[in-house]
């Protein structure tokens, strides 16, 4: 089994409808979005996924939201832009568009900062063919 990761970076601000504390007014961060790929095989070359791949398809989702107020933004219309519904959203979209055959997003991360992050994931049958399998 090969593990991939990328990072992005952009800049947000959000603020999260009903908190009762200071997340509840606008404010900002430097946003960091790591992607974990999973492949079971290498392609011809030696290469489980391209990074340059995995690293455009994070820029590319992240670029909607870079230097924005994501609360304004249709993706989060219906949901707080928390960094857990972030970090699902980016799950959904990027395995989407990147899983196929034998290999998998694995895992999104999303870092407010240096100390503070989220990660989504979902659980997987072993030994169900080559991809993943969601119970």
């Amino acid at each position: 089994m090969f593990e991939l990761r990328v990072q992005v970076e952009f800049c947000a601000a959000h603020h999260l409808e009903g908190y009762p504390g200071d997340c509840a007014r606008p404010h900002g961060h430097n946003w960091m979005l790591e992607v974990f790929a999973r492949s079971t095989k290498l392609d011809s070359i030696g290469m489980a996924v391209d990074f340059r791949k995995l690293k455009g398809a994070a820029k590319e989702l992240v670029s909607a939201w870079d230097h924005r107020d994501l609360n304004q933004l249709e993706d989060f219309r219906t949901i707080n832009p928390s960094a857990e519904q972030i970090a699902k959203l980016s799950y959904e979209r990027l395995s989407a568009i990147l899983n196929e055959g034998q290999t998998w997003i694995e895992k999104v991360t999303i870092w407010e900062n240096s100390r503070c992050s989220a990660s989504y994931f979902e659980e997987h049958k072993k030994g169900r063919g080559s991809s993943p399998v969601v119970e």
